[in-house]
């Protein structure tokens, strides 16, 4: 009898499940006859965030080099690695006739011809890459592979231990395991949004809440209109893209300031009013080159994680984790800076040593040991300053901030690409790897409520994006292009946003008169400069939440409506919540049921559980976490078919609880 296994979603991080399905398979489970069910509406490989249907000028924020879907010697998982060719490789692959590909996009196959190491591929060559891979792994899979091009909307547990998963086709597949790979998932609005969108309305103004900038409808925004912006990471970045250059705006060499950018409008785009918390864009990918060899980690490495959990009856990030990372950071930049550009110090790196060791990151013998070591300010590391770029910055007027801001991005440029500020460089790696050690712990017991719900899912992604996650380089050349065009404006840090009622006559022409004779306008401030704008329009750009209770995948939300899962609940004597993720069991990601127990049958991977998360592609010679959970996932997935296969047959229950599956579905429409 074969075993059915449902595969919810076919994005990399399923089709990245499925090789690795592959890989074990012969060990674990040879000669089992499994028919694996693929259900997602979007294209096998690529799924819905790096599907070929969106812009061509959309692109990853990595560079071609630094882009894979392959385990390779760096791996230490328990089934066998199986390498493969990076992003790059496979371009180069590709062109010289070892992979056979047929590319019918004309854009995508002339990307290809020319695609470099450093390049920032699009996300549809990406897309080309993604689909390589998954015919590749579909290949290597000794088994029926079922593609089914719906959503699943419930799963049911029936009651002979099967699982009904109901598609909004009408299709019922009856599965002995499930597995949900859903990645990135969208949200329903959350209470704030919800006020804006229908203030919007009564109001006839246009707001955009957290959405994936590719799936945002930006038809309403008009020419020439003022559009206030709330957000400055990437997926501003893309909302910008979209405005300016799809709107047939052009960026060319600039005629009057040597290796800028002008930018020549279409005339189409809107005025982008942009603001954040920390009001400036995230720091650019990093182009230049270590100088001295990398710092041997000092302050924070997997063993010393180990340790302090070992060592410790709570966890807190704040006060055990981040002082020790920080430290990292510290000792990573300036191991660069002595050592790579001795020109730039005062004193040799050994007499340097003394002082990381013996003071606390932030204190103030350090800070002063700093200055007297290091003559360039510019030179110089705060780690504080580098995450609130703006803190205590107020310009007199709102002029005098767009010349300070292109100060800071173009200051924050060089030093990210020039070859004598590679310290940045040491800081990125020196962050990366710190990374990489903290996932050792990260499913620790011990964090505190505070730490899980919040420092470790909250705050540390946000501050390790802003700081290494950010656009490619030339995407802030392009911003630079477009404040000095007046097409792009800087509001600032801590951008507050009001919806706003007021007499017809002091609202002129940003809103419409309601029935009341009243009129309506989003108007926005910041710390750093006087006064308010006002627009018709207001984007929150954003990702939406992954909160699985409010997402708008409904094979998520049914998990918690029926028990088959549970969301992630902190609580200690300082702290209680959610942490809107689902619980899963670390050893092997299986759900855990509302009563506690693992479920029989059903695992998931992907943000939007508890488990550790950092991309479902990663960076060659990284041990890659997610490449290590799809392994242990897919071993533990065929251990139990195994077990399934062996068990006597139950009685035939199914057909009763298949019909009233397919009778729901229906009436869902």
């Amino acid at each position: 009898m074969s075993i059915q296994l449902a595969v919810i979603g076919a994005g990399p991080r399923g089709v990245g499940f499925l090789e690795r399905l592959a890989a074990n398979l012969p060990e674990i489970a040879n000669g089992l006859p499994l028919v694996v069910h693929l259900v997602d509406p979007h294209p096998p490989g690529a799924g819905r965030i790096w599907r070929s249907a969106q812009s061509p000028l959309l692109k990853l924020n990595s560079m071609a080099r630094d882009v894979t879907m392959f385990t390779d010697v760096s791996s230490t998982v328990d089934g066998p690695v199986w390498e493969g060719p990076s992003l790059i490789e496979w371009a180069v692959q590709a062109r010289s006739g070892q992979i056979e590909l047929q590319v019918d996009d004309p854009l995508v196959a002339h990307e290809l011809e020319h695609l470099a190491g450093d390049s920032f591929p699009t996300r549809r060559l990406q897309s080309e890459y993604l689909a390589w891979f998954y015919r590749r792994a579909i290949a290597a899979l000794p088994a029926t592979v079922v593609e089914y091009a719906a959503s699943a909307t419930t799963v049911t547990d029936a009651p002979d231990g099967t699982q009904l998963v109901a598609l909004d086709n009408g299709v019922v597949v009856a599965a002995d395991i499930v597995l949900y790979a859903l990645g990135h998932s969208g949200s329903t609005p959350e209470p704030e949004h919800v006020e804006l969108l229908e203030f919007a309305e009564l109001h006839g103004l246009h707001y955009v809440a957290p959405d994936f900038t590719a799936d945002a409808d930006l038809s309403a925004i008009r020419a020439g209109e003022p559009v206030i912006v709330r957000g400055m990471g990437l997926a501003a970045v893309d909302l910008t893209v979209l405005l300016t250059e799809g709107r047939g705006g052009r960026f060319v060499p600039s005629a009057s300031l040597p290796g800028q950018l002008d930018y020549l409008p279409s005339g189409e785009e809107p005025l982008l009013l942009l603001g954040s918390r920390r009001g400036v864009p995230y720091h650019s990918k990093i182009s230049s080159a270590l100088a001295a060899p990398r710092a041997e980690p000092r302050f924070f490495t997997a063993r010393i994680a180990a340790a302090l959990e070992a060592s410790s009856e709570t966890l807190s990030f704040t006060r055990d984790v981040w002082p020790l990372i920080a430290a990292e950071l510290q000792w990573g930049y300036y191991h660069e800076l002595f050592v790579g550009h001795p020109d730039r110090v005062r004193v040799p790196w050994e007499r340097f040593v003394p002082f990381l060791e013996r003071y606390r990151w932030n204190s103030p013998q350090l800070h002063a040991a700093i200055a007297a070591a290091v003559p360039n300010p510019v030179d110089r590391l705060d780690l504080e300053a580098l995450d609130r770029p703006l803190a205590g910055v107020r310009a007199e007027s709102r002029a005098e901030l767009q010349e300070t801001l292109r100060y800071y991005i173009g200051l924050d440029l060089h030093a990210r690409s020039a070859p004598e500020h590679s310290a940045t460089l040491g800081l990125f790696t020196s962050l990366l790897y710190a990374l990489f050690d903290l996932g050792s712990i990260i499913d620790s017991p011990k964090w505190t409520a505070r730490s899980r719900a919040h420092d470790l899912a909250v705050w540390w992604p946000n501050y390790f994006s802003f700081i290494a996650s950010g656009p490619p380089a030339h995407r802030l050349d392009e911003l630079l292009a477009l404040s000095r065009a007046g097409v792009v404006e800087f509001l600032g840090a801590d951008t507050a946003v009001r919806a706003v009622v007021s007499g017809e006559d002091d609202v002129g022409d940003v809103g419409r008169a309601d029935g009341a004779g009243r009129a309506g306008h989003f108007a926005a401030s910041s710390s750093s400069a006087p006064g308010e704008v006002t627009a018709r329009v207001l984007v929150d750009a954003r990702l939406p939440d992954a909160h699985v209770r409010r997402s708008d995948n409904a094979a998520l939300r049914s998990l918690i409506d029926t028990g088959a899962a549970c969301e992630e609940l902190v609580s200690d004597a300082d702290f209680t919540g959610s942490t809107g993720r689902l619980l899963v069991r670390p050893a092997d990601s299986r759900l855990i049921r509302a009563d506690g127990d693992p479920h029989p049958g059903a695992f998931a991977i992907g943000p939007y559980t508890n488990a550790p998360f950092a991309g479902a592609f990663a960076r060659p010679g990284t041990n890659a976490v997610a490449f290590r959970e799809n392994d242990r996932v897919a071993r533990a997935v065929l251990a139990l078919a195994v077990e399934r296969a062996a068990a006597p047959a139950q009685p035939p229950a199914l057909a009763g609880a298949l019909a009233s599956a397919m009778a729901e579905t229906a009436q869902l429409g």
